[in-house]
């Protein structure tokens, strides 16, 4: 997806590079040996980013280092670009229906960068205690995943009396549902 969009796989992998670590500053040699690119197109992006702002350069040790702008206009938008394309909610999805018999799984809040009662809606039958040691352990989010687990019936009774957590929930055009085995129309 990104390809269409960046038409240089060098830039591709310097943005991936400077926005998911900001914090962090690079050199060219560094970069053509970490990204396995050729110097001239690391040196030919790294200029073009530099004139659109994205990047800055300071020069230390008698080498020119190149580290992320976060006050570039649309940083926080590229990042949220790159993370999506990035996300592994089928992954995610994947490994969660690992853990139970899972018959509805929506994503929410967090992964869809969205304020939300919940960030995971789970319906089905499911160890809790796997399910929060993956979430706390394997997964790096910027605070902890907020989830709720319910059984079949009491979701399709809290559907039928138009709950507000669930409706607002499943609603949601931003909402995602990888994994739909209950009919909720």
């Amino acid at each position: 997806m990104l390809k269409r969009l960046f038409t240089s796989n060098a830039r591709i992998k310097l943005l991936k590079l400077f926005l998911a670590k900001p914090e962090e500053e690079h050199y060219i040699r560094e970069l053509t040996r970490t990204l396995s690119e050729q110097i001239n197109s690391v040196r030919r992006e790294l200029d073009n980013l530099k004139k659109v702002g994205i990047l800055k350069t300071k020069t230390k040790f008698r080498k020119k280092y190149y580290y992320a702008n976060t006050n570039f206009i649309f940083f926080n938008e590229l990042k949220a670009i790159f993370q999506k394309s990035e996300s592994s909610i089928p992954e995610i999805a994947r490994k969660i229906d690992e853990f139970g018999t899972v018959k509805l799984l929506i994503f929410s809040g967090i992964f869809i960068e969205k304020d939300a009662a919940v960030d995971l809606l789970i319906v089905g039958s499911i160890d809790r205690e796997k399910l929060t040691n993956y979430l706390n352990n394997e997964m790096s989010t910027k605070r902890p995943v907020k989830f709720t687990v319910m059984n079949e019936e009491d979701f399709l009774y809290r559907l039928k009396c138009k709950d507000k957590f669930v409706t607002d929930i499943i609603s949601d055009p931003d909402s995602i549902t990888p994994i739909k085995k209950l009919d909720i129309s």
